[in-house]
């Protein structure tokens, strides 16, 4: 419960830790930002970082010139394929021993494969934007031996407009009065917004059964 707490605390007021290593770290915050997005998306057992919120944070603290706006979209797109390529390796090097291990959660695994055989490749790039399925996706298609020439393609297209899309958001509105002064309200928002599609494909499968 406390680590729940913990989380949620982190998620609605990223702006102040963000801001407080800013402070604290200078230069170094880029290194941590790129350590956050590539666990993030090249761990399997870590799909509950800030992704999407930590993105627009940036940008809304690059816009104030705290940051260098050009720099944190070319090193977390780096990051954010970089971690992908590292998480479809696992999952490629396990094979389907992956559904045995305790610690990875077998209902994520399944509802990651179902995301694949509705969406095929293209599940990878929809995947950028979708909390949770994005840390699945690139492992559940290396355990499915997807061809990995195939998975690049799709993993670079969708690394560069994830953290281009979520970046440029922040930096071009999260300093608008109404968003600065509802930073949570915004976060709670994206989070909403990106989980739609999980909702969505949730209900589906409830009509259908």
């Amino acid at each position: 419960m406390e680590i729940l707490k913990s989380l949620l605390d982190l998620f609605l007021h990223l702006d102040e830790y963000l801001s407080k290593i800013i402070t604290d770290y200078g230069a170094w915050t880029y290194g941590i930002l790129f350590a956050v997005i590539f666990v993030e998306t090249g761990l399997v057992v870590m799909p509950f970082l800030p992704g999407d919120s930590l993105l627009f944070a940036a940008g809304t603290f690059a816009a104030l010139g705290a940051l260098n706006v050009w720099m944190i979209i070319g090193l977390l797109i780096v990051a954010a394929v970089l971690g992908d390529a590292v998480n479809y390796s696992i999952g490629h090097y396990l094979g389907e021993r992956a559904y045995n291990i305790k610690w990875i959660k077998r209902e994520y695994l399944e509802k990651t494969h179902a995301f694949f055989e509705k969406h095929g490749g293209k599940a990878i790039f929809l995947a950028r934007f979708v909390p949770i399925v994005r840390t699945f996706a690139p492992f559940v298609a290396g355990v499915g031996k997807m061809s990995y020439s195939y998975f690049a393609t799709y993993n670079i297209v969708g690394g560069v407009t994830w953290v281009a899309v979520f970046t440029l958001l922040g930096y071009f509105f999260g300093n608008i009065p109404f968003v600065k002064h509802n930073f949570e309200l915004v976060i709670i928002a994206i989070i909403g917004i990106s989980v739609v599609p999980m909702i969505v494909e949730w209900w589906k499968a409830r009509k259908a059964s």
